[in-house]
This record gives C-alpha cells, structure tokens and sequence, in this order.
C-alpha cells in the first residue's frame, strides 16, 4: 500500500501527517510523520478504530471552491482557507454558495473602481472569489429573474463584517448609477459613516465593530439604476454609552466630538479632552491607531450634510451628545442611606441643563427622587444613590436610544425613492454567534436571532442541493441536516424562555432569581437542548447549533423592560430645544410595527420602540425581547420573500495579527457560521460534479483510442463503468457527472499513475537514447582515436627507416658518380680543346672562301641584272606603243559602228580580257620571283657580314689573350710583392680593429643603457598620455552620455507632458460632452415631461428579463415619437395601463427587430442583384467594346466620304466658275447647298452616336465602380492600375480618342473649306443661311465640347493623362470657335448690305433654322453652389439621412466632406460670411446629432470619423498657408480660400474629431470587450495544453447562459472588420494605426486583469496558451503592416505575466531573472501572479513563500503606483496628422444617389 497523506487531530489542531508504515486491517496504531518531520505512532479508537481524514490531492489545495475538494471534512476546509490565506495572501473564498471571508487586518488593493469594472458582468464562477462577486450576482438575478436579493453578512465582532457591507453597497452605486441627478449612490455611501460614527465602537476585538444590527434595503427602477434606499436596525447596544471594558471605546461620535471642540462651532458645547469624560474613559485607551477622530468628524459633517441634515439639526444634535457626555460626569453622593443629592451649582448637570434648555432645579430634583402612584394619590420618594445614578445612566441611554432613532429616520426620508420601486437588494449586517465568560441579555437576543438565520440557511442549503439534484434527474434521497427548530421553540414557542421572561417582568415583585427557577422548572426535565450549571442557580445553558452557551441571569428583566423615570422625561419635553421636544414627541403615540412604504410595499418597522412607564396601552407594554422577536420575524419574513446570498466573515486571530491564521480560532467560527454544515451536506450526497467536456478533457489520458467515441456522454459512461466498480459512486445526470466524496481523489490517483508511468516511459527512452547515442558517440571517438594512432605510429617506423635506407643510398650514389664525373670532366675538356681548335680553324677558311665567292657574284649579278632590265624597259616601251595604238583604233571603231557591232565588240572584248588576264598573271609571277631573289640576296649579304664580323671580333680577341699572358707573367712577381706588403697592412689593420671594437663594445653598453633608460621615460610619459587621453575620452564620453541622456530624459518629458496635456485637454472635451448630452437631455425633458428618460443599460450584464428587454434605441424612438406627438401623446401614455404599456414596449421592439431583419434581407438581395450584374456586365463587355470598334470604323468611313464629297465640291466649284455661277439656282449653288445639307445631317448623326458613346461609357463607369466595391478599399490604388493596364479600358479609351481626333479634324477640315468656298462666291448669300449654317456648326462643337469631355471625365481618375489630353483638346475646339466667331462676323457683314435685294417671295419659301446659341465654355473651378434656403437639405441628406455602407462602398472616400467644402468654397468666393458660418454650423451640430442617435454603430462613427478628419484636412490644405500649400498642386492652390481665416472652426473640428475618435474607441470596446476574456483566456487555441481542473460544487445557479463561446479567431475576425471599415471609409493611416495601438491595449489590459483574479487561470499550460494568442495577434498586425504603430508595445505586460507563469521559481538566479524581465509588471502585479499560480498536474511545484518574500524584496526600490489591475478606461491622447490629398476638386462627380441636385457645379 502506497503512503497516503491523511490528517489527525493534536492539540485541538488539525494537523497534516503522512503515513510512514502500511496500514493493515486490525492495527491499533499508525505510524506517522508530520509536516516538520516527528515522527509520532497515533492510537485509533478501540471502539469505532476510525482512520483519520485522507487529505486531498496537492493538485485541489488551495481551490477557490470548497466544494471542489474531493475528500469534504473540518481539515480539509481548514488546511485549504489556511493556504489560500498565508500563502497566496486570498482573503475570499467559495463554500457552495457561500462566501467565506477571512479579514486580513491589512489594506488590501483590491476594492478600487477597476476591480469593480473587472467583476461587472461576469459569472460568479468565472472570476476568483470577491463581494464583488455577490453583489454583481444578486444585482444580475434581480434583473434577470425580477425577484428581489438579499446578502447576510454575518460574522463575529472584527472578522469584518461592516466592511464587506460597505463594499457591497459600494459596487451597487457604482455599478448601476443613478436615475437622478439626486446622487442617490452617494447618498447611500454616505449613510456609512453616519451610521459607524453614532453605531460603532472600538472592542478588544475590533476597532470599527457594530453595536447594532441593520437591515438596508437600496431600491432601484425598472431599468435597475439605485432611486431610494431604507434601513432597519436592530438591537442597539445602549450600555456601552455608559460602561465601557478595558481597551474599548465608547461610539464614534463622542470621540468625534471631543477631538473637534477647538473648533469655533463646538466652543459652546463647553467639551475637552476625552479623557475628562466618564463616558469616554473608562476603556483607558481613547485613541485608535491610525484614525484621526477630528478628519472622521468632518466626515461625518459632509455625510450629514450630503443627506439634507442642515446646520441648525446638526447644532442640536451636537449639542444633546455633549448633553450626555455632562451628564455622565453628573456626581451623585449620599444624603443618608436612602436618599441621594447632587451637589448645588454642579458644572456638568449646569452646562447638560444649558445645552438641553431645560431647568436646572427641575432635573436635579428628579435625578435624585421617583413619583410612585397609587389608585388614591401620589408620592415623591428620594432615591438612594446607587438607583440614582442607575437612573442617570438609564436617562443618558434613553436619550442616545432616541438621538440614534432620529437619524436613522431622517437618512431613511433622505434616501427615500420619488419613484415607485421596482425592486430591492436588501443588505444585512447582523452579530455574528456570541458566547463570551458573562452571557446576559444581548448576547441571548444575538444567538437567538442567529439561530433562526441559521435555520433559514440551512433550509435554503438544502433545497439548492435539492433543485440541482432534480434538474439532473438525479435520483433523490432525502439527506438528514441539523435542524435548530428545538431549539427556535425553546426560545420562542409558548412558554418559552422568552414568554417566560416577559411572564416575569410583568409580575410586580419579578426578579431574576424567579425567572431562573421558573426557567428550571418548565424545561429542565422536558428540553434536552437546556440544562442547568452544576455551580450557579442564577444560570442556564442552551445547546445552540454552533456550541453551548452559559447565560448569567442577572440583569435580564431590567434590559427587558428597558424603563426611564418618566418625570425626567417630562422635563425633557419642556425643553427649549426643539430638536430634543422633536426626539420625545412621538413618546404619546402608538406606532405600530408594520406601516407602507411610500413605494407601494409593507415594510417592516424594526427598530425598538422604548416603553414608557405608565402608559396604559398594551403596546407601550412590549418589553424589548417581544419587540425584538417580532422584527426578527418579520426579518425572516423579508429574507424568505428574497433570494438570499451569503457571505461569512471570519476573524483569523484575537491578535488583530495581519495574514496570521488560527486554526482553533477558524474552526470555531467554520462551526458557528454554518460553513462545515453546507460542507457536510454537500458530501452526504454528491459533491464532486463535472460536465462531461470536462471530465472528458481531463481524464482523456485514461481512455484507450477505441474508448473515444464520438458521444461524449457514452465515452464518459463507459469509461466510469471500468475505472471505478461500485455503481454507487457516481450518477449520471444530463448535463455532469456526479460523484461521491474521494472519487475524484481516486480519478486523480489514477491520472497521476498513469501520467507517472508514461513520464518514466518516457525518461526510460530518452536516457536510453541519450545514453546509447553517448557510447556510440564514445566508441567512435575511440576508434579514431587508435586509427590515427596507429597510423602514426606505423607511418613514423617506416618513415625513419626509410629515411635511413636513402640517406645511405644518397652518400653511396654521389661518391660513384662524383668519380665517374670528373673522370668524364677531364676527357671532355681535353677533348673540346682540340675539338674548338680544329672548328675554329675550318670556320676561319670557309669564311674566307665565302667572302671571295660572295664578291665575285656581287659584281656578275649586277652586270646581268642591268641588261635584263636594259631589254625588260625596251620591250615594255613597244608593248605600250603597240597597246596604244590598238586602243585608238577599237576606239574609232567605236565611235563608227557605236550600234551595229556590239556583240563582236563584246567577244574582242573577251578575248582581249582573257589575255590582259594572262597576262596580268605573268607579270605577276615575275614580280614574286624578282622579290624573292631580292630577298635572297639580301639574306646572304646580311649572312656574309655578321660571319665577318664575328671573324673580326674573334681574331681581337686571339690577340687580345696573347697580350694578356705576356703580361701577367710580368705581373706575378709585383704581386707577390703587394702581397707581403698588405699583410703587414692587415697585421695593423687587425690590432686598429679590435681597439675600437672594445671602444664600440663599450660605447654600444652606455648608449644601450642610456635608450633603455629614455625608452622607459618614454614609456613611462606614454602611458601617462594614454591615461590622461583616457580620461578625457572617459569625460567627454561621460559628458556626451549625460548631454545625451539629459536631452532624452529633458525630451521624454516633454513628450510625456505634452501626452498628458493633450490627454487631459482630451478629457476635458469628453466631460464637456457629456456635460452637453446632459444639457440636451434637460432640454428635451423639460420640453415632454410626460416621456420618461431613457434608461441606462447595463451591457456587460447579460440579463434577459422581460423589463430590461426594451433597448436604448427603442427608448430613444419612443422618446422621439412622443416628441413628434406632443402633449396628446403624453396625455394618452399616462391614461395607459402599466401591463398595456409593457405590451407595447415588447410588441415595439419586435416590430422593430423585425424591420431590421426585413432590412438585412434587402441589402442581402441587393447584393446578389448587384453581384449578378457584375457577371452579366462581363459577358456583355466584350461585345460593347466590338460593337464600340464598329462605330469607330463607321466613322472613319463617314469621314472619307465627307473629304471626298468636299474634293467633289470644289472640283465643281472651280470648273464652273464664271459670272453666274453664284446664283441661286445654278448647279454650284446647288451642289453647296445638297453639301451643306448632307454635313448637317451628319453631324446630326455624329452627334446621336457621340451621345450613344457616351452613355455606354457611363455605364461601363459605373459597371467599374460595382467592381471596385466588390473588392477591398484598402487595394483601391492597385484595383485603378490594373484598370489602367487592363486591354478593354485601353482600347476605349484609344477609340474614344480616336474618334474625337477624327471628328474634330474633319470638323475643321470641313469648317475650313466651307467658309471658303463661301467668302469665295461672288454672289451674296442669306444671312439667315449663313447664321443657321454657323449655329449648326456651333452647336455640334458646343455638343462635343461637352459631350466628349465629359464621356473621358468618367475614366478620368483612372488616368491623368486623359486629362491631359482634354485640355488640348478643350484649347483646340476654343480655337475654333473663335474662328467660326470671325467668320460670323464677316458674312454678317456681307450679308448686311444686300437684305433688301431679296425678294418677299424668297423670305417666305425660305426655312428658317432655328438659331442654337452656345454658351460661353467655363472651366470648372471646383466650388458648388446652393441657396440659403437649401442649406437644411444639404445638410439632411448629406449628413442625417447618409447611409455610411452605401457611400463606403459606391463612393469615393471622403465624399460628403469634399462636398461640403467645395460648398465652404463657393460661400468664401461670394464672400459671404454668414452663410460660411451657418454651413460650418449645421454641418458639426449635425454631426453631433448624428452621432448621438447612432453612437453605438462602430461603422457610423468610424464614417463620421474618417470625413470630419478629411474635412479637416481640406480646411488646412486649401488654407493658404505655405506651410499646408508646399503639398498642392499649382491647381490645388488656386482653390485656396480667399477672404475668411478659418483657423478657429479648425480647432473647433479638431475638438469634434477627437470626440469621435473616443466614441469610436468605447464603441469598439462595447464590442470586444466580451470577446476578450474568452478568447484570449479561456479558450484552448492549442487543444491539448491546458488542463482542465475540477470545479466546484455548482457552476453558480444565477450564471445565465454563455451567448456563445468566442475564440481567439473572433477576435482576430473583429479586428479584420474594424480594419477593413476604417480603410473603406478612407480612415488616414496614421489614425488606424493609433486605434489598432488602442485595441491591442484594451486587449492586453483586459486579458491582464481577469488573470489577476482567476486563480484557475495562473498556471504553466496558461502562460503558453497566452504566449501562442499574443504571437498570433502580432501575425496580425504583420499582415495590416501595423507592426510600428506601437500596438505590441501595448501587449508587453501581457507577455511579461505568460513568461513569469513559465519560468523557473526557485532560486535566488531565478528571482533575479524574474525581476530583470518583468519590467512592465508593477511589484504588486508580480506578487498577485505568484501567489494565484497553481500547478494544474502533480509534477507542478507551488511557489514557496519564500521565493515570493525574496521577490518583494528585491523590487522594494522600485518606483511605481501600487495600483493591481490596468486602467482599462485610458485613451491614449489622439493626435491627427496632416494628410494632403492628391484628388482634384474640379474631378469630383457628385452621383445622383445623394438627392442634392439642388448643388449647382461653379
């Protein structure tokens, strides 16, 4: 058997041992190591032999959920709050549906508003637990389930129980806002510490505890915002304001009062010290550490303040506590024994008679006498002192009882709801159970009432457990809880404790000593929970759920009958002070405990109503317990009406120690609490529970691969049926799997063997592998090793004989052979002496002979050579003759027969060719032969003197040796001579030699000595000079590096001011915005009362209830509609019935649900008509552009036709000219006529064709446009260029050139020779002709001047030079009319003079033509014009009434801004300054207007965004300023603005800009925000990594259903639709960029602070998951080219807490490590990461604490806000660089789909 850990109990502590030694079946002992190493032997039960509790797995120590724990007993709960409380410092933790919180007694970072932003609308499972975490439950069950919540906070004194209702009602008023503008959330924050200051102390066990119990209801609308809010409170602890223990305090306020008498307003309240009080002295310790009593007492002012109490009430409040105060200081001494006198002039009871305004004799007379009445007559008795002063302190605590009364009233009126209350979260601060060494009454009532809310707990518990069961189809089996009702009835029933005491205290001579036997007598014998102390008869004791308790009997019948002497009452009354006849005038009245609320419902009125003495009616007769058990019913009542919510505080030690727990001290309050009760009910049944994903995902590793089916509900049945036998372990239910305490320990077991044996496989293999591949790797080593050595070893043995055999061969050889060579030598000498002897001699003599030979046939070749050449240069003299002669007389042969012998001629010819040819060749090879004789010859001479020279040459020499052996024999003897003489020399030489040898030794020894010593000096200087160039270098390296860190730090500073400047420049416009909002929400309910205000929705909270179903913007349509009604509607609406009224709300929004759904089925089919026209327009273009040649070519033939017609003319024009050629009706006039006819006919046909062309190109525009929308705007440049390069748009746009080209030449070519031949005829022709003529002429120009340009302007923003070629071709028709214009005029003038030449007959058969006269060509200057009046229509449709999708997609970007500036334009070019102001007006109001209607549309926003950005750039661009005019074109900056300097409605622009920009950021926020968490965090991108840990008890049963899972994909989906929106509404790049860096923060901030607060998700397999997301996103950015726009940048604190959660944490190395890399992580965020990482698998290791210590240590120095989560609500200040555009105003087209044209183009 396997050790197992287990738990024992020593010393009342449950300790933590493991088993050393297997246990068997029978033994009597175990043997045992604790968790400090003793080893001890613990001794089972002889009788039960129980073994002690099996503890759980490491993997469940510290769950967030109890429940979550396999094995559920006392320890178990204990060690896991024990480490999740010192260890991971978690103060919160999950029982069920409990909240057990333990006070840390340390401020703790974790109730900021970013906390409560971080648990709004989450799960309560899904975030670590927190009261936040409650409140947002009971706040979402109540909208959701319209059934009203209520939290018990319970606890004993100082486990915090205040506190944790402080900040639940904190999250509330934060969560929900207000529906006033009363500040009804600070009203209610503000009733604390009202109520801490007059209802709390400081006790030996807390410093801020709760003397009273208080009930406080918030209620809120039906739109779920805070509108009122009420408190009850419940058994004030009068007698602390008169007895205080040692090391306690009095309340609050006293304390309050006595640290501020130094104020001028507490002067007259004639206060001091503290200490000079008795009833603030008596605990000796009037100080709290840490709070200054004088700051909590302006507090306490401004609370007062804040909740209507005004200055006059808050004076006589102040005044009747210092009343009490003089009053304790009251000294009463004896008269005698029994009467009692204050001495006269007695200062306390003087300035208590002055501050009250009563009379001084008057209560000083009845704090020392009573009235006793009888049925005959009354009587004044004295009292002795002990009852005076008893009757003293009863009065001071009356008076406190009613003071405290009176303010809870007067907060209730002032948190009292105006509008009636839809429901309510009630709060309740109750004690805690009680038991100290003296129990009386308080503590009684205290138990008694914890004993009913435990009662209604464990009710509550079981039914929970029951619905869970019932919803699995569980089979139910009735588990058996502990049931206090016995007890309850010991209490309350009739003749009960209770009925007893008031039995008594009815009787006129009751005590305590009775009603104690009374007690012993009726329950004794018959109640088992009741018995009787074995050493007191004034005692008792109850068995209570949590212990037993010893109640002291004394003193019960006096607190329960509460009695005042009512003549000091009486005195009271008569006072001056109205304030105080206010506290005691409802003394004469009967309040019953019930009344209604002004909201419509029975509340409860709890609070204890004092009795007083001698009234007659039965209700002034309730003692204090009866009033107290009728409230707590009524209580019950409430919290039974109500879905309860549960939140136990536990107090860790008495020590008030930070982080220190005390297990005895913790089970205590576990038992009294009610905590191990819901533990034990939860392990009698089934506990542990799963869903089947994660039962599956979890124990995946225990399935074999046949096993996983596709089912996982069969998987997972059939995999339980073999891991675990017993069927009674676990049921199936429908959604989980439910199973008995310690299975899931078991499952664990077996995940961990079987995960154990696969890692030992695992390890087996790969040190298998690690270990073979290491020998392999060493034996290779080896082998080389011994080859090489070997080799050597082998190759250095041959090598050295080797060596050896050549070495001797060597010497052997060349003694041979040197002998055979000199033998050879001497032969060959001897031989080559005789032999060049001989050869010399034979040279000499051929030489000889040569020289003679060559002489003789030097002079015989000559002689030849000149007759040769006598007889060559005769014979060529004749040939030459001869061929002359011949030639001459070919020649005359030539010039006689030049035609008739031309062939014979050619054959001469041949033959004479031929031989010239032979010839030729002749002399040609003679030539080469007498070239190459030349040559010989000249080689032979060359040869005969180089040998006679070398002869010569040879022959000096001969006799040159001779000489020289003739001499040296003479010179021998001289040399012997100068011989003997220059050794002598030599001799002298020598000893001159070695002297200065020794000199130089000598010399070169000092000069040595001397450089070395320079050298050193040298050396020495050196090094100086390199240490001082060092430093210097150093310096000015140090001084660069400072200059340079000082202007980065000087720089990063400015650049940080400036970001904050502009942020809060930023927020200030944000403010002021919402200050507007607010503005014009006042206005319009001022303006419809009667419509109720649209109500604020709560998005993160996902509750579905049927009045929270009407949106925002169905509110605001009804608001609006009721606008357009008017006071009709209103009167209507309030007639209505409320239920009638809801109907109409939901039939409403289905309605419009409805027509939203109607809508996106109409742009869905739109879409695909488009999308069909598409496909049918790329069919049909190729026949277009065929049919477009066609006509080209049809053109082309017209126009030759009209060239040849005019050559026709002219031919027949000339060839008849004569004197009457011109008239009428001869043919010349004719035929022009029939000319000029037919042209006008054909230009009449050019013109429909010209319109025809026209028309088709429109729509292939427009077929162009629908393509261009089909695509990405963000690939617009790359779309136009493959228009420009695609084939179809190049050959229209060539045969529209074309065609224009033609025209316009045969235009001109046919205007040309008309006029001509018209100016040419010599008759007059009619003017009426002539102009028609012109007008036709004129107009067809005019059409094609319009037509044409404006055909090309519809491809022109695809091609610039098109447009280039337009303004030629614009410049070359103006050039024309101005011809035509010309001619116009002469044959006006010709025609003028000849008018009346023609007859009446003519001027009536003539047709006249009607005249077309053109207008004057303008250029279009870009500025468009509109009437005042239509201002409001351009602003409705261009602005209110723009759809963003269908201009985005079938526009230009930016168009509505282009078109209102060109409007700006035009108004500046009139300069009219009204009408600029006006447009500029209406165009941001209506932006502004706009927005707020469709705020919540990211595609509104970002359109609007884009366009009051363009707008801003075009104010800026066309300015005038150089420094914005440097980008135009010459063309851009003649559109300048002239007269107005709109520097100012820039800034105004820039404001509204940056209002969008925040718009659209919260928008976008709305949208990912629920993305983030789940995709980033919860889902597993890589499948496999994460481990799913076991949940707890239930997955929360208020949890509303998961809309949808969103993945890592969603976001990046999201993203990829923000991107792409932006870049079709032409948003500026740099603007995208710094909204990406906004969401990629927002992404990173988000994910961040939900892994601050789930433990769960702090684990190894986390920080990878999170690692993969963030790579992902920065694949993103990659893709869109964002990676530089500082978007990753944001991420880094994100990736710095994945890394922590993967690295190392166990060394100091690591620690170190750890700090270096997690430079973004604040200290605190850091610690809160290693505190919440949990290993998910068993070979995970927990951070020690020590490691955690050691960080915190090393961060100490850091500099840094010590805020937790991450602002998730910065927006980084936006900035909006200027972005010139390049498109031309004058191109812009303004499509008809916009409905302005009323706009006129100027």
């Amino acid at each position: 058997m396997e050790n197992r850990l287990c738990n024992m109990y020593l010393y009342e502590v449950w300790k933590s041992a493991e088993l050393t030694k297997n246990y068997k079946h029978g033994d009597s002992t175990l043997h045992l190591t604790l968790e400090d190493g003793m080893d001890i032997e613990h001794k089972l039960d002889d009788k039960t032999k129980n073994l002690p509790h099996l503890r759980n797995p490491d993997i469940l120590v510290g769950e967030n959920d109890l429940t979550a724990l396999s094995y559920l007993h006392e320890p178990a709960v204990l060690h896991n709050l024990k480490v999740r409380f010192t260890d991971s410092k978690l103060i919160y933790t999950y029982c069920g549906i409990v909240l057990v919180a333990i006070n840390p007694y340390e401020n703790l970072p974790i109730y900021g508003s970013d906390i409560i932003n971080a648990y709004s609308g989450q799960n309560m499972g899904d975030m670590d637990p927190h009261i936040f975490a409650v409140a947002e439950e009971a706040y979402k069950q109540m909208a959701r389930d319209e059934r009203n919540q209520s939290i018990i906070v319970s606890g004993e004194s100082g486990a915090g129980k205040t506190v944790s209702a402080k900040y639940a009602m904190r999250y509330f008023a934060t969560v929900s806002g207000a529906a006033t503008e009363a500040n009804v959330e600070e009203k209610v924050l503000a009733s604390n510490p009202i109520m801490e200051a007059i209802g709390n102390a400081k006790t030996t066990r807390n410093d801020n505890s709760s003397r009273f119990g208080k009930y406080i209801e918030i209620g809120f609308d039906k739109h779920f915002r805070i509108i009122g809010a009420n408190m009850r409170t419940y058994l004030l602890e009068k007698s602390r304001v008169v007895f205080q223990a040692d090391e306690e305090r009095n309340y609050h306020i006293f304390y309050q009062l006595c640290a501020s008498s130094h104020l001028p307003e507490f002067k007259n309240l004639k206060l001091g010290s503290a200490d000079v009080f008795h009833c603030t002295n008596q605990g000796r310790n009037p100080v709290i550490d840490g709070v200054d009593d004088a700051k909590e007492m302006c507090t306490t002012q401004h609370a007062f303040s804040l909740l209507g109490i005004n200055e006059l009430n808050q004076k006589g409040l102040f005044q009747v506590l210092a009343a009490i105060l003089h009053l304790g200081n009251v000294e009463i001494k004896d008269r005698d024994s029994d009467s009692s006198i204050i001495p006269p002039n007695n200062r306390h009871l003087m300035v208590f008679c002055e501050l009250m305004g009563v009379t001084y004799q008057d209560m000083s007379h009845w704090l020392c006498h009573k009235k006793l009445k009888t049925a005959q007559e009354t009587y004044i008795k004295p009292i002795p002192r002990l009852q005076a002063s008893n009757a003293r302190d009863a009065l001071a605590k009356h008076i406190y009882a009613k003071v405290f009364n009176w303010i809870v009233d007067h907060v209730n009126k002032s948190l009292r709801a105006t509008v009636k209350q839809h429901s309510f979260i009630g709060v309740l601060d109750i004690y805690g159970f009680e038991t100290f060494e003296i129990n009386s009454f308080e503590q009684f009532c205290i138990n008694y009432a914890n004993e009913k809310l435990q009662q209604q707990f464990n009710m509550h518990v079981f039914k929970l457990e029951q619905e869970e069961y019932l919803k699995e189809q569980i089979p139910w089996t009735l588990i058996d809880f502990y049931d206090n009702q016995p007890c309850i009835n010991l209490i309350e029933a009739k003749m009960g404790v209770l009925d007893l005491l008031d039995e008594e205290c009815k009787m006129p001579k009751g005590s305590d000593d009775s009603w104690a036997q009374k007690l012993y007598n009726t329950h004794l014998k018959t109640c088992s929970l009741f018995e009787k102390p074995r050493m007191s008869n004034k005692a008792f004791i109850i068995q209570h759920f949590a212990d037993k308790v010893q109640y002291q009997c004394d003193g019960f019948l006096e607190k329960n009958k509460d009695t005042v002497n009512e003549e000091q009452i009486n005195v009271l009354k008569a006072s001056k002070l109205d304030l105080l006849v206010e506290l005691f005038q409802d003394e004469e009245k009967v309040t019953s405990p019930t009344g209604t609320a002004p909201g419509g419902r029975t509340r409860l009125s709890v609070k204890p109503k004092e009795i007083r003495s001698g009234a007659s009616s039965k209700e002034h007769k309730k003692t204090v317990g009866c009033q107290f058990r009728n409230s707590l019913a009524m209580l019950m009542e409430t919290l039974n009406a109500t879905t309860p919510h549960y939140v136990r505080c536990i107090k860790p030690n008495d020590l008030k120690f930070p982080f220190t727990f005390d297990p005895k001290r913790a089970v205590q309050q576990l038992r009294a609490c009610g905590v191990l009760e819901t533990i034990r009910i939860s392990a009698a049944g089934f506990p542990s529970r799963w869903t089947y994903q994660e039962f599956f995902s979890r124990y995946r590793v225990l399935m074999k691969q046949k096993d996983v089916l596709s089912d996982r509900r069969l998987t997972c049945r059939n995999v339980l049926e073999k891991l675990v036998q017993d069927q009674d372990k676990y049921q199936f239910g429908k959604t989980k799997i439910f199973f008995r305490a310690g299975q899931v320990a078991y499952l664990e077991k077996l995940r961990a063997d079987k995960l154990r044996k696969a890692c030992v496989r695992i390890q087996k293999t790969i040190r298998c592998w690690l270990v073979r591949k290491k020998y392999l790797r060493k034996k290779h080593a080896a082998i080389t090793i011994q080859r090489y050595t070997r080799g050597h070893q082998a190759r250095w043995s041959y090598m050295r004989r080797t060596l050896a055999a050549i070495t001797i061969q060597k010497f052997q050889r060349m003694c041979v052979q040197r002998k055979l060579y000199l033998q050879k030598q001497a032969a060959a000498l001897v031989m080559q002496t005789i032999l060049r002897a001989y050869m010399a001699r034979q040279k000499y003599q051929g030489l000889l002979r040569n020289h003679k030979a060559v002489f003789i046939q030097k002079h015989v070749r000559g002689w030849l050579a000149r007759q040769r050449y006598k007889r060559s240069l005769r014979a060529i003299v004749y040939l030459q003759c001869c061929i002359r002669r011949m030639k001459a007389k070919k020649e005359l042969k030539k010039l006689k027969i030049e035609a008739r012998s031309v062939e014979h001629f050619k054959k001469l010819n041949v033959g004479m060719e031929n031989k010239i040819m032979q010839l030729q060749r002749k002399l040609d090879e003679q030539a080469k032969d007498n070239r190459v004789t030349s040559e010989r010859l000249n080689s032979l001479e060359t040869s005969h003197a180089v040998e006679s020279e070398k002869l010569k040459v040879e022959v000096s020499k001969l006799k040159g040796i001779e000489e020289e052996a003739k001499n040296n024999a003479n010179r021998v003897t001289s040399l012997l001579e100068e011989l003997e003489r220059l050794r002598k020399e030599l001799t002298t030489t020598q000893k001159e030699k070695k002297t200065i040898e020794d000199w130089a030794t000598k010399y070169r020894d000092e000069m040595e000595k001397m450089v070395a010593e320079l050298k050193q000096q040298n050396g020495l200087l050196k090094t100086e000079k390199d240490d001082l160039n060092r430093m210097i270098k150093e310096q000015s390296q140090q001084m660069t590096e400072k200059m340079t860190r000082a202007l980065v730090e000087e720089t990063q500073q400015l650049e940080s001011d400036l970001n904050e400047e502009r942020s809060r420049y930023q927020n200030l416009l944000t403010e002021h915005l919402r200050l507007e909002e607010r503005y014009d929400d006042l206005k319009e309910e001022i303006t419809l009362s009667s419509v109720p205000k649209p109500g604020h929705r709560r998005t993160d909270s996902t509750h579905s209830s049927n009045g929270s179903e009407c949106t925002y913007n169905s509110e605001f349509a009804e608001s609006e509609e009721s606008s357009r009604h008017g006071e009709v509607s209103g009167d209507v609406t309030r007639g209505m019935d409320t239920s009638l009224t809801l109907k109409l709300q939901k039939r409403v929004t289905e309605l419009e649900q409805e027509k939203s759904s109607l809508r996106n089925e109409l742009e869905n089919k739109e879409e695909q008509f488009q999308r069909a026209r598409v496909r049918e327009h790329k069919k049909s273009r190729g026949a277009e552009l065929e049919y477009e040649s066609l006509k080209r070519q049809e053109l082309d033939s017209e126009n030759k036709k009209l060239k040849h017609d005019l050559t026709a003319m002219r031919q027949s024009l000339l060839g008849n000219a004569g004197a009457g050629a011109g008239a009428p009706g001869s043919p010349p006039y004719k035929v022009l006529m029939d000319q000029l006819n037919s042209s006008c006919e054909e230009l009449e046909v050019r013109k429909e064709e010209v319109l025809i062309l026209r028309s088709q190109l429109v729509s292939q525009k427009e077929a162009m446009q629908h393509k261009e929308t089909m695509t990405e705007p963000v690939h617009y440049a790359e779309d136009v260029h493959k228009m420009k390069d695609s084939g179809a748009i190049t050959q229209a746009y060539l045969g529209l050139k074309e065609t224009n080209r033609y025209i316009s030449l045969s235009l001109s070519l046919s205007l040309s020779l008309s006029f001509s031949l018209l100016l040419s005829l010599p008759l007059p022709l009619s003017p009426s002709l002539c102009i028609s003529t012109l007008s036709c002429f004129l107009s067809l120009t005019h059409t094609l001047s319009l037509s044409l340009p404006l055909c090309l302007l519809s491809v022109s923003p695809l091609s610039l030079d098109l447009m280039e070629q337009l303004e030629k071709q614009d410049k070359t028709i103006r050039k024309l009319k101005k011809q035509l214009k010309v001619f116009s005029k002469k044959i006006g003038e010709m025609g003028a003079g000849h008018v009346e030449t023609i007859s009446p007959g003519q001027m009536v058969e003539e047709t006249v033509r009607p005249v077309n006269i053109p207008r004057r060509e303008k250029d279009f200057q870009g500025m468009l014009e509109y009437k005042k009046e239509d201002e409001l229509k351009l602003v409705k449709n261009l602005i209110l009434e723009l759809k963003p999708r269908g201009v985005a997609v079938n526009l230009i970007p930016g168009l509505p801004a282009y078109i209102l500036f060109m409007c700006l334009r035009h108004a500046d070019y009139v300069n009219d300054d009204q009408k600029v102001r006006t447009l500029l007006t209406s165009t941001i109001n209506s932006i502004k207007k706009i927005l707020k209607k469709r705020g919540d549309d990211f595609e509104t926003v970002s359109f609007w965004l884009s366009n009051t950005c363009r707008f801003l750039h075009c104010l800026k661009q066309y300015s005038g300023d150089e420094s914005f005019m440097k980008h135009n074109t010459p063309k851009q900056n003649d559109h300048c603005l002239s007269n107005f300097d709109l520097a100012e409605y820039r800034q105004v622009l820039s404001d509204l800009a940056i209002q969008i920009y925040q718009q659209l950021i919260k928008c976008m926020e709305s949208i990912l925000q629920p993305m983030i968490v789940s995709g980033m965090l919860e889902h597993e991108t890589i499948q496999g990594v994460s481990g799913v840990k076991p949940t707890g008890l239930r997955k929360r049963t208020s949890s509303i259903a998961d809309e949808g899972t969103y993945t890592l994909e969603s976001i990046l989906r999201q993203l990829s639709a923000f991107h792409s929106t932006m870049c079709q509404h032409g948003t500026d790049p740099e603007l995208i960029k710094q909204v990406v860096k906004q969401q990629f923060y927002i992404i990173g901030a988000v994910t961040l602070n939900n892994l601050l607060l789930r433990k769960d998700m702090c684990s190894w397999s986390k920080g990878m998951q999170i690692r993969y997301n963030v790579s992902q996103l920065e694949e993103w950015l990659r893709d869109k080219s964002l990676m530089l726009c500082g978007a990753k940048e944001t991420l880094e604190p994100l990736i710095q807490a994945a890394q922590l959660l993967q690295v190392k944490k166990k060394t100091d190395e690591d620690a170190e490590a750890i700090c270096s890399m997690c430079n973004s992580l604040s200290t605190s965020q850091i610690v809160k990461v290693l505190n919440l990482y949990t290993p998910v698998n068993e070979f995970e290791e927990r951070v020690s604490v020590t490691f955690i210590r050691t960080i915190q240590t090393r961060l100490r120095d850091r500099c840094e806000t010590p805020q937790l989560l991450m602002d998730t609500k910065i927006i980084y200040p936006v900035t909006f660089p200027f972005n010139p555009s390049s498109l031309a105003l004058e191109t812009i087209q303004i499509p008809g789909s916009l409905n302005l044209a009323f706009l006129t183009r100027v």
